[in-house]
């Protein structure tokens, strides 16, 4: 029976314990995307181009940079 209530009263900690984790780590991670946006949307962004859209642009860049890269070290 003791331990029964210690087993409930872990589970308990440990839901609050994830619980604050999530919170933080959803702040921090919306945090980090803002400021992301307004990084691509300021410096990266072509006229009348998207923040969506700049992204979209820089991750297909930098997938044939390392396409090319990938390329250069197999001729070697």
């Amino acid at each position: 029976m003791a331990k029964s209530k210690l087993v409930k009263a872990n589970e308990k900690i440990a839901e609050k314990v994830v619980g604050g984790y999530k919170k933080i780590e959803e702040g921090a991670v919306g945090g980090f995307t803002k400021i992301s946006d307004s990084f691509v949307d300021e410096f990266l962004t072509k006229e009348g181009e998207s923040v969506e859209e700049a992204k979209a642009r820089l991750a297909a860049e930098q997938q044939k940079r390392d396409e090319a890269r990938t390329e250069r070290k197999v001729r070697k």
